[in-house]
Parts: structure tokens; sequence; C-alpha cells
């Protein structure tokens, strides 16, 4: 059985998602669609859209089989995180063995030969690398320039957006872990971070700001039906409990976040005394050197009580994969899991007994995001279910 996995956010689902099922569907041929989606909070830091079985639904509804969640720690975390996370789980159900993700170019070739290359760390690369990270650029670019300082000939496409630095961090998990899994890069329509709302399929961004605005209605070309009436205004109320928790935090904890470094964490703590917005705290905060997405997830790893020592050690701890949504015409992909996989599948709450250590410890952050989620949207959550649809 051809099985195809998705990793995605879907904050929230729009049409250039149906596409991208279409064509893993129609173009790939993949009998079965399994994706690795993010929570209740993004990748950006953020809040997502909509509460995360929402979302799981709209995936199922579009035509995925079986929607497994992407723990906390590594949803919001940088691209590298993200990408090994995901990774992580699509191995160990045993059953994918393949991946489509959007890009905005290059192709199957490019990644994998990058990939490689940025995986070959040796003495000379990470002496000029580090020189480059010194500099105040991002980790994929720095990698980028390194290999280019060594005389590598690549296309710098392949790391000027977020999509394509993503699809790029796929690829070198599943090269470092030795994975089978076979990667199928789709040239997306669009720009991921264009918040101008367009005609048909659209940016996330874009459908976002739209929501900020309260209207709904101009979305409705944008979304599949069964995606527009689950809609609500947006952001919610997140900022104070953020700032409360910014207040209370010692520079000492903040200095054990993840992307934490070169005493951001006392830059954080003078500002968050005097703005008590969190969207100009964020900015304020905010340099060429720190992006206002790295910051947004430290003040969200603040909130949630996520280390990098906790992130580090899960990364490399089996884990768990919590379903959040199957499809009633493919139950039986869960036992195919159960029967292949090397971690606990969660589908009920005494499952949850399974786990033990850091998968207990990273199980825990879920709830706690749960949450959270659930008293900034007002909204009462099971976070034990999983909804079949």
């Amino acid at each position: 059985m051809k099985i195809c996995g998705i990793i995605a956010e879907y904050n929230p689902f729009h049409l250039g998602h149906l596409k991208q099922i279409e064509y893993v569907k129609n173009v790939l041929g993949a009998e079965k669609i399994i994706v690795v989606m993010s929570g209740h909070f993004s990748q950006r830091g953020e809040v997502a859209v909509l509460d995360k079985f929402t979302r799981a639904k709209h995936a199922i509804i579009a035509g995925t089989d079986l929607v497994i969640e992407l723990p906390t720690i590594f949803a919001t975390a940088n691209a590298e995180i993200f990408a090994k996370g995901a990774i992580n789980i699509l191995n160990s159900i045993g059953i994918v063995d393949s991946i489509c993700f959007g890009v905005e170019s290059g192709y199957e070739d490019d990644y994998i030969s990058l990939a490689k290359e940025m995986n070959n760390e040796s003495r000379k690369f990470k002496k000029i690398l580090k020189e480059k990270l010194d500099s105040g650029i991002s980790l994929a670019k720095a990698k980028f320039e390194t290999l280019s300082e060594l005389g590598k000939d690549f296309d710098p496409s392949l790391i000027a957006t977020p999509n394509n630095i993503l699809g790029l961090e796929y690829t070198k998990a599943i090269l470092s872990t030795k994975s089978k899994i076979k990667i199928y890069p789709m040239i997306r329509e669009g720009e991921h971070n264009d918040k101008t709302l367009k005609d048909g399929i659209t940016s996330a961004s874009s459908i976002r700001e739209v929501l900020k605005t309260g209207k709904i209605k101009k979305l409705k070309g944008n979304v599949p039906k069964f995606v527009f009436g689950d809609l609500t205004t947006y952001p919610f109320d997140y900022e104070s409990i953020s700032l409360a928790s910014l207040i209370t935090a010692s520079t000492e904890k903040l200095k054990n976040i993840l992307d934490c470094t070169e005493g951001l964490e006392n830059r954080i703590k003078a500002l968050v005394k005097d703005n008590h917005s969190l969207d100009v705290l964020v900015d304020k905060v905010c340099t060429k050197r720190y992006t206002k997405s790295r910051i947004q997830r430290i003040i969200l790893s603040n909130l949630l009580n996520i280390d990098k020592e906790l992130v580090f050690d899960s990364l490399d701890s089996s884990l768990y994969a919590k379903v959040l949504a199957v499809s009633s015409n493919a139950k039986d992909i869960i036992p195919l899991i159960c029967k292949s996989a090397s971690v606990p599948i969660l589908t009920r709450k005494s499952d949850e007994m399974l786990l033990e250590k850091k998968a207990l410890e990273c199980f825990e952050k879920d709830i706690l995001a749960n949450d959270i989620y659930a008293l900034v949207t007002n909204k009462k959550i099971n976070e034990h279910q999983m909804i079949i649809i």
C-alpha cells in the first residue's frame, strides 16, 4: 500500500491545502494519506485560528485518512526542530513511504543534494558556520553561505522562503535518520508570507489577516465550505497571560529556552517592564538578528515551560503518536500502525498509561497547551479524544 505523509499546520485549512491532497492522490497515486499536524499553537509562536481537533476534522473531510498531532515542543520550535520532530513521528509509525511538501522552487534532486552537504559537517565547515552565525544570519542561510565559501554551488532559492527551508529540513532529517521515506516537493501557488488576500488560492497569512478584521464573509472563496462555517474572529486574548508569565520569569529560566541566546533574555526582561502590549514588546525586542517569529516562540515556550533540554532530549527519545482524527472509511489504518509502530499509539485516555519518562513529560506539555488554549479561547476541549469523521 502506498502511504504518503503530509506535515502541516492548516492554520486554517484552505484551497491550496486541498490542491495538495488532490495532487498526492491523483498524481502521486497514494492510497492513504497520513497528516502530522501542529496542535493549538503554531511554529510562528502564535495561537492557532481554530483548535487542533477542528483543524484535524477539516483535513479528514478534505480527503486525508489519519491526523497525528505534532507534539507541542516541536510544533512551536524553529524549522530544524519542527522538521526533525515531524519526521521522527513518521519514521516511528513505520508505514509511511513518502512525504509531499509545498515549495516555491526546486526539485527532489536539488533538495537531496543540498541536504547531504548540509548534513556533512566537517571541522572546517563548523568553523566557518560559527563565524556566519555570529554575524546574525539564520541557520539555514549560514549553512548555505558556508557551503558556498567551501566551493559548493547550489540554487540560493532553496533557502529563500520558509516553505523551501522547511522542505530542506525535512530532507535533512530523512537523510540523517537513514529513513526510506521518499520526498515529493510540490510547487505551490503564491507566497507563504504574503498577507494580501488573493482570489481562490491564497496564503494562510492573508486569511488570518482578514480574520483579524472580523470580515469573515470575504473568505468565502478562499476556503472550502466545510472550513468556512467554522471560521471565527481572531486573534484571541493571549496577551495578558503571556506578559504576566514573562514578568514572573527569571532571566535564568528564559536563558534555558531554545533560541534564547546571546543575552536575549536580558533584553526581553528589560523591555517587558515598560511595554504592556505584546505586539509592541515583540516589535521592540526584534532586530535584524532576532526575527518576530523567534521572539514569539520564546515567549510561548516560557508560558508553556518548555526548555531546550526537554526539546533535545525528546528528539533523541521514543515518544508517541497521538491520533487526533481518523476517517470512518480508514479505521483499519490504526491496527496497521499499531502493528508496525515503535512508539505507543494514543487513541484514548487509557493509552496514555503507556507513556513514561520523556514521552510522558512531552505529552504533559500537550495537555498544558490544550488547557491554555481552552482558557484564551473560552472553549472547553477534551484533550484525550480521537474524532472519527
